[in-house]
């Protein structure tokens, strides 16, 4: 929706044809929608005939299983790099 959708020009006032969020001011309007008017930046919102909704059962949560503890592994020892084997020259 434009902006200028959001005003109405009589004469020389203009008039705001949408509702303001009243926790976020006369510059944030409310979105219509079929059961309520609500704000897209801060979520307040105002339910059409002043009855909120039954909220749905809620969902019972999977019980959170522990992580396995973690085992630290000893270091590995290093072992001696093997010395190259010593070419014999042969004596004269």
């Amino acid at each position: 929706m434009k902006k200028y959708e959001f005003f109405k020009v009589e004469g020389d006032k203009i008039n705001r044809i949408r509702r303001h969020c009243l926790k976020c001011g006369p510059a944030v309007f409310l979105g219509e929608h079929n059961d309520r008017f609500s704000c897209g930046k801060c979520g307040y919102t105002e339910y059409k005939g002043g009855v909120k909704p039954a909220l749905p059962p809620k969902i019972k949560e999977k019980p959170v299983i522990p992580a396995p503890p973690v085992v630290k592994k000893a270091p590995k020892e290093e072992k001696p790099a093997k010395e190259p084997a010593k070419e014999e020259v042969p004596k004269e």
